[in-house]
This record gives structure tokens, sequence and C-alpha cells, in this order.
């Protein structure tokens, strides 16, 4: 077994493409219109057979006071590996990337914590 999808709740598709393409270094996979909404995933620039992440559309009533909570309680909604958060987290936020928590150790890893400007956190995890 092996985690093929997953998914991120985003308020605007077309941001989170921006975001997570231009910004983060991940590639569109699949940008298909689906009614008023797309089938977007992306994925590692260097793994393009790899695990996909979903662009979700943030519609369904459930999933902002869910996306909020979470957001609030400074609560990642996904994380992802890097070689280097230090470094990540230098380049991102030459780019104007907002993080909520500059890179740390905790135990084994690295982390740092950034806003996708699209509702989300998102972890950058490192192990050390």
């Amino acid at each position: 077994m092996r985690i093929h999808l997953t998914n991120v709740f985003v308020d605007d598709q077309e941001k989170a493409r921006h975001f997570y393409t231009d910004v983060l270094g991940f590639v569109t996979k699949h940008d298909v219109p689906v009614g008023a909404d797309r089938w977007l995933t992306v994925v590692a620039a260097g793994d393009p057979d790899g695990p996909e992440l979903l662009l979700e559309p943030s519609g369904h009533p459930a999933v902002g006071p869910y996306k909020a909570a979470l957001f609030a309680d400074g609560i990642p909604a996904a994380s992802f590996a890097v070689d280097d958060v230090r470094a990540e987290f230098e380049r991102l936020s030459g780019l104007g990337v907002r993080f909520t928590q500059e890179p740390v150790a905790a135990g084994p890893v690295v982390v740092a914590v950034l806003d996708d400007t699209c509702g989300n956190l998102v972890q950058l995890m490192q192990t050390a």
C-alpha cells in the first residue's frame, strides 16, 4: 500500500495553483474542468509519477469551519519533506511567503510552518 493522492482544501484553485507551483516548486499533473471547479493536482518536480496533491475547492459547508479551526489552532493541513528547512525558509521568505513558525529543532526533525495564502498552514520538515 502507498499514498497515491491526498488533498488540501483551497479557497481559490487558481491562486493555489500559482502558490504551489510558482512559489513552492511543485508541477501541475492534472488540470481538468469539472463543472465550475477543476480536478487540479500537483506533484513534486523530481517525481512526476509520485503522490499527487489535489488542490480541492473548499465549497462543502463543513470545510470552512474545519479549515478555520485548524488555522486558528496553528495546525498544518499538510506536511512536506525538504532537504534543508532553513534554506527553504530563507528562499520562501525572500519570495514574500509568510511563516507562522520559523525553523525550529523538534527532536529528530527541523520544522517550519507557512501560510499557503489559500486558507491553510503547511509544515516543512527536514529529518535531522
